[in-house]
This record gives C-alpha cells, structure tokens and sequence, in this order.
C-alpha cells in the first residue's frame, strides 16, 4: 500500500451520525469501531463512541473520524487534522522525525493498542498531524 493523506475529524459525540451522513453524500465503505470494539476489558468510559471512522468512497476520497476521547477538548473549526497512513515504515517515520521536528508532540509514534505504530503531533506552523503505520 502507498502512504496517503486524508483528513481527520473529531466529533463531541456524534462522529457515527456525521460519518453514516458522509457515507449518504460520498457513498463507499463505511467502517466504524467504537472504543467497546478496541478495549476488550470492558472498562473503556464510553464504550459505544468512535474509536476510529473510515470512509473509503468510489471516487477515491477517504475521511476519517472519531469522537473526542473523554477529557479531551472539542473545539469546533480545529477539529480536523491531516492524517498519513500506509505500511511503508521508513517513509512514514521520515515524514514523522521532519513533522515534529520544532513542534509538539501529544502522542508518541509508539505501537498501540490496535497493533500499528501511531503518533500524533502538531508541527511547527500549527497544523496538527496523525501518523499510522500499518502492521503487516
């Protein structure tokens, strides 16, 4: 798979409503899986909100989405971030080391609960970023 850049969108609760609304405009494939479907010991806050959201269209466009975890802030109008994702790691971890090079990093690019290499940051001019390395 190639690396590709999509956006990223968080939602105060409501990210299945907004996401099955985007699958009726774009049509595609529309995969949800809630905090539940990840945290296997039953302890996840709210269980039934988007962990993560993918709309793959037919025309090629892919969004994706989640709710805020709790405690997080949701702030309208900065609530979309650029994701990269793909399994060339070498790639990804260069784009990754120059992104947050001078910025600020929330989450490191680490492997995570679901299996991939994940990190999110918000780089040097202030445009937040998500990096995700598939794992084969």
């Amino acid at each position: 798979m190639a690396s590709r850049l999509n956006p990223y969108i968080s939602f105060d609760g409501n990210a299945k409503q907004a996401m099955e609304f985007y699958e009726q405009v774009f049509g595609g494939t529309l995969t949800l899986n809630t905090y539940g479907d990840i945290d296997h010991s039953g302890q996840a806050p709210n269980p039934d909100a988007i962990m993560h959201g993918m709309l793959e269209t037919k025309s090629g466009y892919t969004i994706m989405a989640a709710d805020n975890a709790p405690g997080q802030p949701f702030n309208p109008g900065d609530n979309i971030t650029v994701c990269l994702s793909g399994d060339d790691a070498d790639e990804l971890h260069g784009y990754w080391d120059k992104l947050a090079d001078g910025g600020t990093v929330s989450v490191p690019l680490e492997k995570q609960m679901w299996g991939d290499e994940f990190g999110m940051c918000v780089d040097r001019f202030g445009v937040g970023w998500m990096v995700n390395i598939s794992v084969s």
